[in-house]
Formats: C-alpha cells, sequence, structure tokens
C-alpha cells in the first residue's frame, strides 16, 4: 500500500488486484467479442450503463493513475499545445495530453491504450470539466456526448431539484438504448442499483472504521482502496470485495492493530490527493505518528440514497447530495461533524491550482471551522496531478511545523 510502507499490508489487496484486473482485461477485450464501452464520469449513472450492458470506463480513475505514475507532468503539455489552458482540471489535461502521446499506464496492464467510446455520458455535479472533456472524444471519434447538468451550491436536495436530474437521467434512455441495441430491463437496472447500495455501505463501514482510536486505515489507504467503489459499483465483485475488507479491518480494531504505529495525532485532509506524491506524504505522516483518518474525498462514494426500488429518483438524490455540489454552508456543517465523529486534532486543506470545485480554502472556510471548533489548519498548495505546481521541500517543512503545533495544542 502507497501509505503503509513500513507496516503489514492489507490481506484483502490479493483480491483487491484480481477484481481490478478483470476489469480492465474486460475494458481491453470488449470491441473484438463485440461489447459496447460508454464512458462515464465517476459520479455519474453508471447503474443505467451497466443494466444496458455497456462495459463502463470511468476517464477520472485514468487521470488518477497518471497522476500516481507520475507519467501526467511529461503529458499535461501536449494538451496545452492543443489548446487547454494550464489552468484547467489537470485530469484533464493528463487525459488528453496521454491520448495524444499514446502513452498510459493502461498498457502496462495490457490494453493498447484507453478504450474506444461508443457513448460518453456526463454529469456536471462535479464541475463543468468533465462535459468538456468528453465532448473532445466525442468530436474525435464522431460518437454521442449525452448527461446530465446537475444543479450546483445547493444547501438542501429538494424534491423539485430531484425531480429535474431524474427526468435528465430518463432522458438518456432512448439514445443509451440506440447504442447498446436493447432495450432497458427495469428489473435488471434495480438489481444493479442494489448491487451499488451494498458496495457504498460496506465502503462507509469501511472509512467508518477509522473513527475507532487507533485507526486501522489511513485517507492514504482509503485512496487505493476506493477503486473498486469507483469504476465498480453495481456489481458483485465491489460488493464481495468490500465485505472482505471490512472483515479484516474489524479484526485489525479487535486485536489493536493500528494504521500508524503509535499514533498521536489524527488529521482530517480536505480537498483532493496529490496523487504523484501519495507514498512521500504517507510516509512522512508514519515517521510523525499522525494519521489522517478521514477524508471529504474518499467520502465522495457513499450514496446513502440508493434505492432499487425508485432507481431513478434514489440515483438522482443520491448524486446530487455529494460534498462538491454543495453550498459552502453545507460544506461547513459537513466537515465539524466529520472532524467531531473522527476526533481530529487539525485540519489540512489542499488547494489544488487546476482544481478550484474541490478546493475549500479559498473562502474563510477554515477560518470559520477554527473558530467553531478550536482546531488548527494548515493549507498546502500543490495539485492533483501536475506536480510543476507542488513544491515538496515546503510542504514538508509546513507538515512538519503543523504536526509540532498540534502536539502544543
Amino acid at each position: 500500500m502507497a501509505a503503509t510502507a513500513e507496516r503489514k499490508d492489507f490481506a484483502a489487496n490479493k483480491q483487491m488486484r484480481a477484481v481490478m484486473g478483470k476489469y480492465f482485461t474486460e475494458l481491453g477485450q470488449g470491441a473484438a467479442e463485440g461489447k459496447k464501452t460508454a464512458w462515464c464520469t465517476s459520479v455519474g449513472p453508471a447503474e443505467l450503463l451497466r443494466a444496458l450492458g455497456f462495459n463502463v470506463y470511468f476517464p477520472e480513475n485514468h487521470g488518477a493513475m497518471l497522476g500516481a505514475s507520475k507519467m501526467a507532468t511529461d503529458v499535461i503539455p501536449l494538451a496545452n499545445a492543443q489548446g487547454f489552458s494550464p489552468d484547467i482540471c489537470s485530469y484533464l489535461t493528463s487525459d488528453i495530453g496521454s491520448f495524444l502521446k499514446n502513452e498510459t499506464p493502461l498498457q502496462k496492464m495490457g490494453l493498447a491504450g484507453v478504450p474506444k467510446a461508443d457513448v460518453l455520458v456526463f454529469n456536471t455535479n462535479q464541475c463543468r470539466d468533465v462535459k468538456d472533456w468528453f465532448q473532445w472524444y466525442a468530436r474525435h471519434w464522431n460518437v454521442p456526448c449525452i448527461g446530465i447538468h446537475t444543479p450546483r451550491g445547493t444547501s438542501e436536495v429538494d424534491d423539485a431539484l430531484v425531480d429535474y436530474v431524474a427526468k435528465e437521467t430518463e432522458t438518456l434512455v432512448e439514445p443509451l438504448e440506440q447504442v447498446a441495441g436493447t432495450k432497458l430491463d427495469i428489473d435488471r437496472l434495480r438489481e444493479v442499483v442494489d448491487l451499488s447500495k451494498q458496495c457504498t455501505l460496506l465502503w462507509k463501514q469501511v472509512l467508518k472504521s477509522a473513527t475507532h482510536v487507533p485507526s486501522p486505515i489511513t485517507f492514504f489507504d482509503g485512496t487505493i482502496q476506493m477503486g473498486p467503489a469507483v469504476v465498480l459499483r453495481g456489481s458483485q465483485d465491489a460488493v464481495d470485495y468490500y465485505r472482505v475488507l471490512v472483515d479484516e479491518l474489524n479484526q485489525r480494531i479487535t486485536q489493536g492493530v493500528a494504521a500508524v504505529e503509535g499514533e498521536r495525532l489524527r488529521i482530517y485532509w480536505e480537498g483532493m490527493p496529490i496523487w504523484g506524491k501519495l507514498r512521500d506524504l504517507s510516509s512522512q505522516f508514519l515517521q510523525l505518528r499522525t494519521c489522517v483518518v478521514a477524508s471529504t474525498y474518499c467520502n465522495s462514494w457513499i450514496f446513502d440514497d440508493l434505492d432499487p426500488a425508485d432507481p431513478f429518483r434514489s440515483m438522482a438524490r443520491a448524486y446530487s447530495s455529494i460534498f462538491i455540489c454543495r453550498s459552502d454552508d453545507f460544506k461547513e456543517a459537513y466537515i465539524e461533524r466529520m472532524a467531531r465523529e473522527y476526533q481530529i486534532d487539525g485540519i489540512l486543506y489542499h488547494d489544488a491550482k487546476t482544481c478550484p470545485n474541490n478546493s475549500n480554502s479559498r473562502y474563510e472556510l477554515p477560518l470559520r471551522l477554527r473558530e467553531k471548533l478550536g482546531k488548527p489548519f494548515l493549507t498546502i498548495n500543490g495539485d492533483l496531478n501536475d506536480l510543476r505546481l507542488y513544491s515538496e521541500e515546503q510542504a514538508r517543512t509546513n507538515i512538519e511545523a503543523f504536526a509540532e503545533q498540534l502536539m502544543q495544542v
């Protein structure tokens, strides 16, 4: 695991490698087997696509892989040369740059490259960039690009909002049926939504295990363990995997096995991971005996509202309730609740240069929460993928000073 180089790995990881390997193998073989591929944003209507028989590919997951493999910084300039600003989402510029260069971590998994889309399906609940991103590929391949335009900045996800998003989701069915060459089976959709519901409840248990002191898992572990929740929700494989992981975490709690031996500080990570520096950061926190116990990011794949009895409305409510598309009042209350539940000593905000939608340190929120919680905070500047925007020396020094400050509080 990236987070825990100096401690025993999770036994469940062997199974995760198997299920993720199976997923990527099926993506690579899909076209040859006559199976259609749908691209989907990470919090898009994956259940609908799976119910129609598509292989479902998530380019944001590919963006994270490019960041973690440190390929991103080399390929981003190719997208910039095509007219994409250096200031926009570095998932987008990494992915398109990778495509233009025909270099991707997927090639190490036996794929020739990213799987060609037969249709691209977006949800703007995260940001507008995903629509622009998908439209570039739609023009390149001359395939349909359709999606859902979710309202943002919402304090309450009320019935009017749910009705609107559910209707937009239902509108996708006919064009998707045309691409898939089959009609939607509503009972199959209910089965897939039920599997997603099971997956999300198990993933929630995984993350909730970190409320225990000492925590059996860290945020850095979570960025790896979340893989099946992102790309395999709606499948039995994801459910089976998280059952194994939950059992292992419960055993660790019973046996007193800590993710960070001698845990003395507990931190909340607000914002995107710095994918290319996961190991370095996790090792530093390990040396400081500081456990990053929770994050907004990993919790973004908890969808409590999914309900197989009402698939379209429950998907609309679940995918409109995510943190990133909510109001600042909601975000403030959410982080306050998380800070108390996980018994944190301080909050670290990652201000990601190319991801303003997932950077919550720019509009006074840290100061308001410090007043409410009486907990110190630290803001580090960086980016999810573009390491040219991150000063490792500055971040390391600031994190060390922050830990010293927390020890004196």
